[in-house]
């Protein structure tokens, strides 16, 4: 728009010259300049580093934009050819819990009442483990569980408007590990820094055999937590190709 005012500024000094001297009348509308003013955008555009990079940017998009959508289609193959992303685990009978499932979240949520109680479980995606290339990773994991997959939990239990029990928890196949045990008030100040007592394994040994006969009796054992790690496995997968999916759609736009 300010080129075109520019030009129109040039050719209404320019025009009375060009008039006179070929005797065309100096009363010409703006109008009959279009023509005129279309050619001389054309050629001073003609060439010109801005106006070639501008339509050139139109015209396709750079390889390596073609080189990324081949390697995500061939990755979405392979998703789709995967067993587990359509897979749907069917909930075993007598299981516990109402699972709520969101599209695009990173984890599922259980809820369930139990004699008063409001218990709700947080379930993280699965630390898999292939069996390759896991020797330096074994440190980071419980000594007595190594090279085994697992499932982290967040089971948090309430009794109406008093402190929260919230136990972390990482389940391995057949077998359930309290990592930590605190109990929490409902509304806390940031600042505020609660005790949250000391390492769960630092607790005496009968204290730690009644909290794990607590989270049982809840509904938190091996017979549950088996089927979410199986779940949550399918759930990965269906979020890896939906997440692949969204990927190739931004590349595209």
């Amino acid at each position: 728009m300010a080129f075109s005012r520019v030009l129109r500024r040039t050719l209404s000094v320019v025009a009375p010259l060009v008039n006179r001297a070929t005797g065309t009348p100096t009363t010409c509308r703006p109008a009959n300049f279009s023509p005129l003013l279309k050619s001389i955008s054309r050629e001073l555009c003609r060439g010109t580093p801005v106006c070639s990079r501008h339509f050139s940017s139109l015209a396709k998009k750079p390889n390596s934009d073609a080189n990324l959508l081949k390697v995500i289609d061939n990755e979405i193959k392979s998703a789709e050819e995967s067993d587990d992303h359509d897979q749907v685990e069917e909930v075993p009978e007598g299981f516990p819990f109402a699972i709520e499932d969101n599209p695009g979240d990173q984890t599922i949520t259980l809820r369930r009442e139990y004699q008063g109680e409001t218990i709700t479980v947080v379930v993280h995606m699965p630390d898999l483990v292939s069996g390759e290339n896991d020797e330096d990773d074994n440190d980071d994991q419980n000594d007595e569980n190594p090279n085994q997959s697992s499932i982290p939990l967040i089971v948090s239990i309430s009794k109406g408007q008093g402190p929260i029990m919230e136990f972390n928890v990482t389940a391995f196949p057949d077998e359930i590990s309290i990592d930590n045990l605190s109990l929490k008030e409902q509304e806390t100040s940031e600042d505020q820094l609660a005790y949250e007592g000391p390492d769960f394994v630092d607790l005496d040994e009968n204290l730690q055999k009644a909290l794990h006969k607590y989270l049982e009796i809840r509904g938190i054992k091996p017979s549950t937590t088996n089927f979410l790690h199986e779940y949550m496995i399918n759930k990965d997968s269906r979020e890896y190709l939906n997440w692949l999916q969204t990927l190739k759609k931004f590349v595209q736009k």
